[in-house]
């Protein structure tokens, strides 16, 4: 990323145990996203690149007054004037504060570049979308629990597919060249899956958006079934049940 003049701020991704004992959610939004998620892979699983990650998060929740003037001294440094930063190679804007904080850092920042892809799309509509700082693009990404709420039609969008023919077939444009194309190339932006054998086995062939959408119907199939339990197993209506039938004889 860096031959292309883009660093990273990164966090554990999802959900997990900080070496205190600690829970967190980094991405409380993910859907199906994190039964592929390439931050849960690979070199992101090694020891040191793991507790560097936490680090970074017990930082940002034990003292974030802290956190965010680190962030603006490093961020002052010359290499970073015109430079971009991906905020989240892992993990997403979890809470509230931590987003304010980053629109804080960001403007105090002007001379910085920041891009983010984000599945928190209603946190975005609320702090962000209204005003955001000028040294800011954003992409929603599928594959989350807000899907729904994500307009194509208007909204940067950003999908992974199976693979780049099929972001061809669609009349989508990869960033596959470079990453900062998700934000600065054309706003339906076609991400290929990572070349992993069993989580292309879990995609089937299937886009994300297409993925999560198969898994909310069949949830809201199963929350129907499990409605119409509990209301014609309730005692009043059994009651009302043994009632017509009575009337009925």
């Amino acid at each position: 990323m860096k031959q292309i003049g883009v660093y990273n701020w990164t966090l554990p991704a999802w959900a997990g145990r900080l070496p205190d004992g600690r829970t967190y959610n980094t991405c409380p939004s993910a859907g199906i996203c994190r039964q592929v998620c390439y931050a849960r892979h690979g070199t992101y699983l090694w020891p040191a690149v793991r507790a560097k990650h936490h680090s970074n998060l017990q930082f940002v929740l034990d003292d974030p007054d802290g956190w965010q003037q680190a962030m603006l001294a490093e961020l002052a440094a010359p290499k970073f004037v015109g430079r971009w930063i991906r905020v989240h190679d892992s993990g997403d804007f979890f809470s509230d504060d931590y987003t304010t904080r980053w629109l804080r850092i960001m403007r105090d920042r002007p001379e910085v570049n920041f891009y983010c892809y984000t599945k928190e799309i209603d946190r975005f509509r609320r702090l962000v979308e209204p005003d955001p700082p000028e040294n800011l693009l954003w992409v929603y990404s599928y594959g989350g629990t807000q899907d729904h709420v994500i307009d194509p039609q208007t909204d940067r969008v950003a999908d992974v597919f199976p693979d780049e023919e099929a972001i061809a077939a669609a009349g989508w444009s990869s960033q596959e060249a470079s990453d900062l194309l998700a934000v600065l190339g054309p706003r339906l932006v076609g991400v290929p899956a990572n070349r992993i054998p069993h989580f292309l086995r879990r995609l089937d062939g299937r886009r994300f958006s297409e993925w999560q959408a198969e898994v909310d119907a069949e949830r809201h199939t199963r929350r129907g079934a499990a409605a119409v339990r509990a209301i014609t197993s309730a005692p009043s209506a059994r009651r009302r049940d043994r009632t017509d039938r009575r009337q009925a004889a």
